[in-house]
């Protein structure tokens, strides 16, 4: 593995012979902590922003789930 930095960017090399799924999973977590850096959002309005996604796709599937 290598890792290099640049002024821009850091720059990871890894061999061929690497496990995508593991590496799937980090650069997912990657991903997101740089989506989220820059957020001030507290974990409680998160909570119930994904409570209110949660009742809106139950109101939308429950007839399609539950007969």
């Amino acid at each position: 593995m290598v890792i290099e930095r640049t002024k821009k960017e850091v720059i990871i090399r890894l061999p061929s012979s690497v496990d995508t799924t593991g590496l799937q999973r980090l650069v997912d977590y990657l991903t997101y902590k740089e989506a989220t850096s820059k957020s001030k959002a507290k974990q409680s309005d998160i909570n119930a922003l994904a409570n209110d996604v949660k009742e809106g796709w139950w109101s939308k599937n429950r007839s399609r789930l539950v007969k």
